[in-house]
């Protein structure tokens, strides 16, 4: 039997269409490669027309743009984490339950840290056997820089909720048992009154960093450099005390120190604080609260150097 030489009429070829399409559509047929006619012309889609398609969708109006982390809507990049955006730190119920959180945390830091430092300076064996046992001193030291290190650095252990916390507890009361341990080598008198400075240098410098206008943290190179500073100077005034005690030397190193660690607690305020050039993200609420802790504390021993008699 031979192959036709035709295909068969359209009719013959699916019996679920008894006849073709309606007229009109792409264009007048035509005859395809090899001779064979071409299939009726299907409809025309198009809008209004019988056998058309639907209406489209109204237009989706287009998204605002996206300035990204770290970028405001007045051009001002700000320093944030990429998991907060600007549009959220702006928000003041965002950014006031952040404060809170922080200063709640360095309150209780403080308070703990007070709390040891009486147990050493007002319990006499207290103070006589961290004085004879200067290891302990050096122990607590490593403990300190340790988590530290781990919290500064480490953004897991750092917002992983408990581990924060854990981390951030044992980090205070190493903090707290080296100043407890400075200040018992000290007189009584000469403690209560670096206490009373640090707390009126604290308020002050907060006070002031929520009501002036000048952005502490545009100068981030400058505080750089007093880091720097400080570091070198330290460094130097020790080799030369582990020699020759030099009284004035000294001074000049804890007078140095008390300015750097102030303008370094202006400088981590507002950081806290927003609305300056640079923030530090809502969720690095420990971030926050160690460096302004810190920043007291150390002022705390540099002011007792400079207005304390060694016991």
């Amino acid at each position: 039997m031979s192959n036709p030489t035709a295909p068969p009429p359209y009719e013959d070829r699916n019996p679920l269409y008894p006849g073709p399409p309606p007229p009109g559509g792409y264009g007048q047929p035509s005859v395809l490669p090899g001779g064979y006619p071409a299939y009726p012309p299907y409809p025309q889609p198009g809008y209004g027309h019988p056998a058309g398609y639907p209406q489209p969708m109204p237009p989706v109006h287009p998204m605002p743009m996206n300035y990204g982390p770290g970028q405001g809507y007045d051009g001002e990049e700000r320093a944030v984490s990429d998991s907060f955006g600007p549009g959220e730190w702006d928000d003041r119920k965002v950014r006031h339950a952040f404060i809170r959180k922080v200063y709640s945390i360095i309150s209780v830091q403080l308070l703990v840290t007070v709390a040891i430092i009486a147990v050493f300076t007002f319990v006499e064996p207290v103070g006589k056997f961290v004085r004879k046992n200067v290891a302990v001193y050096y122990a607590s030291y490593v403990v300190f820089l340790v988590t530290y290190l781990v919290l500064a650095c480490c953004q897991g252990p750092r917002r992983r909720f408990p581990w924060n916390i854990i981390l951030l507890s044992i980090f205070t009361l190493a903090m707290g048992f080296m100043t407890g341990t400075i200040s018992s080598m000290y007189e009584t008198r000469a403690v209560i009154i670096a206490a009373i400075i640090t707390a009126v240098v604290s308020i002050s410098v907060t006070i002031f960093c929520f009501q002036t206008k000048v952005d502490f943290t545009s100068c981030a190179g400058l505080f750089c450099v007093l880091g720097i500073v400080l570091m070198v100077t330290g460094i130097v005034t020790s080799i030369v005390l582990c020699f020759k005690y030099i009284y004035w030397l000294h001074m000049v190193y804890a007078a140095i120190g008390a300015i750097c660690f102030t303008l370094f607690l202006a400088y981590d305020t507002q950081l806290v604080l927003g609305n300056r050039k640079h923030t530090i993200s809502p969720e690095d609420y420990i971030t926050g609260a160690l460096q302004i802790y810190t920043d007291i504390v150390y002022i705390f021993t540099f002011v007792l150097q400079l207005v304390g008699d060694r016991n």
